[in-house]
């Protein structure tokens, strides 16, 4: 396959608990992120967002990856790779240094961003993403780009993300398993706040809940700043077993009933609306009441919003969103969904699709996608950018003397 009809190949994986999706696009000439292939494969091999199986994992990643090459006609050699679980771990962090010659360089930005890292972590964390929140010169808060300011001392707030050794190694290791380098591993939610979330709705303040089968992340955006980030392992498949127990259906059926009849909400169906429910083995399938699957999936959505406004209570930003909360993933699409949790959150709510993305929009905008086009915006950003995700990679490539004047010029 050849790729010479496009420059700035980007490549993103979802590797979520339901399903994988691949997704390829390219920075088009006028800069903007255009898509150009998307491939989805049903996952087997992860539970909660964390790898259990290898092998299947594997298997899933390569068929989407396929499905993406074939429908973009290019061949890719790395990825984007999203990250979630219960793992993950988040903390605001502060650094001050003291500015050199009385004008900040990009230099002493580094070494308060490398202040404000050092912080204790477990053995078994590694740091994921240190992402700036403000800076502050001389007692002047609120500045979001300090280079060139005058001053003699400058401060930074971070956003520190951690995430599990083991869990992040596993991930990296089916992407090379399928022949594949690993860009970055990006936390999903941040991923989808990418997709989905306005420049305002950041600005004001708003919760952003990513609902997928295993898991469903939080992040908190205010004054235009990530906040706070958690992991609730409660989601879609919750919804699944309840469903199989209560019908007593295989769950692969069970799966099936929930996406095309099962609502929310159960006063927003109708007594008289009857659905086919399978039994299991060679039992004949019966008609049951369409609002009887509403009633078990109720409680189960009653139970994972008051989950969440109860993280959002102890995170301490419950009062500071007053641009409410967007839902998105694959188990937000559900009929009621948006009504349900209006009443539990007391706030405007919305379900958000993907956006900013060019190409393929008829597929595309539907929120299951929103991690994957947010991992290929971020994949963009980093390329215009010419930053890397990683920073233990950025001596990669230099040469022992070129590292340590990098040493010596960031703390001298």
């Amino acid at each position: 396959m050849s790729n010479e009809k496009y420059e700035n190949l980007i490549a993103a994986l979802d590797i979520g608990t339901s399903k994988v999706i691949a997704v390829i696009g390219h920075i088009n000439s006028e800069g903007l992120t255009e898509i150009i292939g998307i491939g989805m494969h049903h996952s087997t091999g992860l539970k909660k967002g964390v790898v259990v199986n290898i092998e299947a994992t594997v298997d899933s990643i390569q068929r989407a990856i396929e499905d993406a090459e074939l429908m973009s006609g290019c061949s890719i050699s790395s990825v984007h790779a999203g990250i979630a679980g219960s793992h993950i771990k988040s903390l605001n962090s502060h650094g001050i240094v003291a500015i050199h010659d009385g004008e900040v360089q990009p230099v002493d930005v580094d070494r308060v961003i490398d202040a404000a890292r050092a912080v204790a972590i477990p053995a078994d964390q590694e740091i994921l993403h240190v992402l700036p929140q403000e800076y502050i010169i001389d007692e002047q808060e609120g500045v979001k780009q300090p280079v060139g300011m005058s001053g003699v001392r400058l401060e930074a707030k971070v956003h520190l993300v951690t995430c599990a050794v083991n869990s992040a190694q596993n991930i990296k290791k089916c992407i090379k398993r399928c022949g594949l380098e690993v860009s970055g591993l990006v936390l999903e939610q941040l991923a989808s706040s990418y997709a989905v979330l306005t420049q305002d709705e950041k600005q004001l303040g708003v919760a952003l809940i990513d609902i997928g089968g295993g898991t469903s992340d939080i992040v908190i955006f205010t004054d235009g700043a990530i906040r706070y980030t958690g992991v609730i392992p409660i989601a879609g498949d919750q919804v699944t077993n309840d469903v199989a127990m209560a019908l007593r259906t295989p769950t692969a059926h069970a799966e099936d009933l929930k996406i095309k009849y099962a609502c929310a909400l159960a006063k927003l169906t109708k007594p008289e609306e009857t659905i086919k429910v399978p039994s299991v083995g060679d039992r004949t399938s019966r008609n049951m009441s369409r609002q009887l699957l509403a009633e078990v999936v109720e409680p189960r959505y009653d139970e994972l919003f008051t989950l969440i406004q109860s993280e959002l209570r102890r995170s301490g930003y419950e009062e500071l969103i007053p641009a409410g909360v967007v839902l998105t993933g694959g188990t937000s699409k559900m009929e009621g969904a948006v009504d349900l949790a209006e009443e539990i959150f007391h706030m405007p709510v919305r379900v958000g699709a993907p956006q900013y993305a060019r190409g393929l929009h008829d597929i595309i905008r539907n929120p299951i996608y929103a991690t994957a086009v947010g991992l290929l915006l971020y994949g963009a950003e980093e390329t215009r950018d010419g930053a890397r995700v990683w920073q233990d990679v950025e001596s990669e490539g230099i040469s022992f003397a070129g590292r340590v004047k990098a040493w010596f010029a960031r703390h001298f």
